[in-house]
């Protein structure tokens, strides 16, 4: 791709931050970011270079100047502001999850569909070169039949019952924030579930301090999965077959290393990622290559499959008994 999209950065947490570094190191122009507090989007733009600084979300998808929004709100605002941006006639890049449930989600892709738009779910793993290799060798054959997927993401986050992980009424807990990345990541390698379990441990503001996840698949496969939100654990992730195994080595969402194994231990390959910043810029990539050729959705996470992931989700909150407000 030679010619990039103008993009507007919607909220300007720690998120966005990085998301901005890594466009930059694409050449990719930043136009306008826009906050609740102008203030907040005026010390943000100047701290990135950015022309144009809205005190509005409103302001900042009317912006001419822009073609892209990228939403990176705390999870209950993620519908919302992909709403708004695409009525404004703006593709977007939604930060993962999705939305707080599948219909919300329903509703984001509907209105993109409607208007010949984008809405692209920021899951950056899935474009990281890391990840496009382990789906090389599973293809190849390398690991013969896939039998189980394991992998956590568990994280020592702040304890304050105001903050954006401890806050229902942010989204908070460990499943939505932090599990998203093992539930995305089984269904990126096994596929849909046709059976969920789970079981949760709340915190004292009522979101999830810890779940664990079963997801059961045809032909004898599964997944088990961990997230926590007040421990870190070894951010590991292994994927089985009846031939080799591949060990995916910490962080394993991140650019990182990992091997394949054979069954009589024997290494076949080890990879080694070099990455230049934090590796955003690929999901920035794969959206501007979408709107260049035309397409309503990619291979790797069509909004179908992002919207099939929150029904994962909200089965898995079904279980364990965690509802956010409004719901």
């Amino acid at each position: 791709m030679t010619e990039h999209l103008r993009w507007g950065i919607l909220a300007t947490g720690g998120i966005a931050q990085s998301f901005v570094k890594d466009l930059q190191l694409i050449g990719a122009p930043v136009a306008a970011v826009g906050s609740r507090d102008l203030g907040k989007a005026r010390a943000f733009a100047d701290r990135n270079g950015i022309p144009n600084a809205h005190g509005s979300y409103e302001e900042l998808v009317a912006d001419p100047d822009v073609d892209v929004i990228y939403v990176a709100t705390p999870h209950s605002a993620h519908a919302s502001a992909a709403l708004l941006a695409l009525a404004a006639g703006k593709h977007v890049l939604l930060e993962k999850p999705y939305t707080i449930n599948a219909a919300e989600a329903q509703q984001v892709v509907d209105l993109a569909e409607s208007r010949g738009l984008i809405v692209l779910e920021a899951m950056w793993t899935r474009w990281m070169p890391h990840m496009i290799r382990i789906r090389e060798i599973i293809g190849a054959g390398t690991l013969g039949e896939l039998r189980s997927l394991i992998a956590d993401h568990d994280q020592k986050a702040s304890a304050d019952p105001a903050g954006r992980m401890q806050n229902p009424d942010l989204g908070g807990g460990a499943l939505l924030d932090l599990g998203i990345y093992p539930v995305s990541f089984a269904w990126d390698v096994l596929g849909a579930p046709d059976r969920v379990l789970a079981m949760s441990d709340p915190t004292a503001t009522g979101v999830d301090q810890q779940t664990a996840i079963v997801l059961g698949y045809p032909d004898a496969r599964m997944a088990v999965l961990h997230t926590e939100l007040d421990a870190r654990g070894p951010n590991r992730a292994v994927i089985i077959g009846t031939e080799a195994r591949i060990e995916i080595d910490p962080v394993w969402y991140t650019p990182t290393s990992f091997r394949v194994i054979g069954s009589d231990g024997a290494v076949l390959e080890s990879y080694e990622s070099k990455v230049e910043g934090r590796g955003m810029q690929f999901q920035a990539v794969e959206l501007e290559r979408l709107v260049a050729h035309g397409h309503a959705a990619g291979d790797l996470l069509p909004p179908a499959e992002s919207v099939a992931i929150m029904e994962t989700m909200d089965e898995i909150r079904r279980q364990i008994g965690l509802r956010y407000p409004g719901e």
